[in-house]
């Protein structure tokens, strides 16, 4: 589906503007890509960024979120099949997919991770037993975006698919440590049960004013098997379109300093948000122009 040229870059525009307002670190990455790879991760971030909001709403009762999600699903899939919209981010999106030759099945599953936060905050909590229950949990909410941005850079060889799974498990991972704090305000545990075993911690320490202390081997543990996963895109990078790869060792470089500075920080995610200052993301962002140059 094309749509009228008019109506589809005023659709291309919105996703944009929504990408630029919203992903603090991914929109970097953005920045270094080709204007049709730029529109088409805008469209893909603008969808996700609908299905989040929609997830993470507690104005709204958690049934009404299911069903808000599951429409998201059913909506796309009527327009990618030829159905009209004046929805921008469904226009966009449903062009993006046939343009990239994107398989829906995952479009469909950046929803479908969003759903496994609300599905497990009915059951009032969420706790992993093991870390491959929270690499399955990952690969939905943070691979699957990973899969979906290597058909958009462009590749060929049938490796970059597992790599690109495995840099999305590296992302998710750092955002858990750094958010650590604020999901267990929200009775989210995403750090697997056996491995705060391994460090003799209770999940409880998280509300008794212990943590930064009693988490720090965890997080630390954490960290380095992020930074394990971290060496899966530097395998990847090399294998996507070389017009792409400037934005990806973009995205990759300003995640991977964000888990080196909450390590320097001696893994205090409690008393402060670890983050880069806009000035160091443009730092990053700067070499990436100049990787695209030369």
């Amino acid at each position: 589906m094309s749509g009228p040229p008019l109506q589809l870059r005023a659709a291309y525009s919105v996703c944009r503007h929504i990408a630029r307002s919203a992903a603090k670190n991914f929109y970097y990455g953005f920045l270094v890509l080709p204007a049709p790879k730029r529109n088409a991760l805008s469209a893909v971030y603008a969808f996700m960024r609908r299905a989040d909001d929609i997830s993470d709403d507690p104005a709204i009762p958690l049934e009404q979120r299911r069903e808000k999600l599951s429409n998201c699903i059913v909506s796309l899939r009527r327009v990618v099949e030829g159905e009209k919209t004046d929805d921008p981010v469904l226009l966009a999106l449903a062009d993006s997919q046939k343009r990239y030759n994107i398989p829906l099945e995952l479009l469909e599953k950046l929803v479908h991770g969003t759903v496994m936060d609300v599905s497990a905050e009915g059951a009032r909590a969420i706790q992993y037993e093991t870390f491959d229950q929270l690499y399955d949990y990952c690969y939905h909410v943070a691979s699957v975006v990973g899969l979906v941005c290597i058909r958009i850079f462009g590749y060929r060889d049938p490796k970059a698919e597992k790599l690109a799974e495995r840099t999305g498990v590296a992302f998710q991972l750092t955002n858990i440590i750094r958010d650590v704090r604020e999901d267990s305000q929200l009775g989210r545990v995403y750090i697997p049960r056996e491995d705060l075993n391994r460090f003799g911690v209770d999940a409880h320490v998280l509300s008794n004013g212990t943590a930064p202390t009693a988490l720090r081997p965890v997080l630390a543990f954490e960290t380095e098997r992020a930074r394990e996963y971290y060496r899966s895109a530097d395998e990847l990078l090399p294998l996507i379109e070389e017009d792409s790869q400037p934005a990806l060792w973009t995205l990759v470089e300003i995640y991977r300093r964000l888990l080196e500075r909450i390590a320097q920080c001696n893994y205090d995610v409690f008393s402060q948000r670890v983050r880069l200052s806009t000035a160091e993301k443009a730092a990053v962002l700067a070499k990436g122009f100049f990787r695209r140059l030369t």
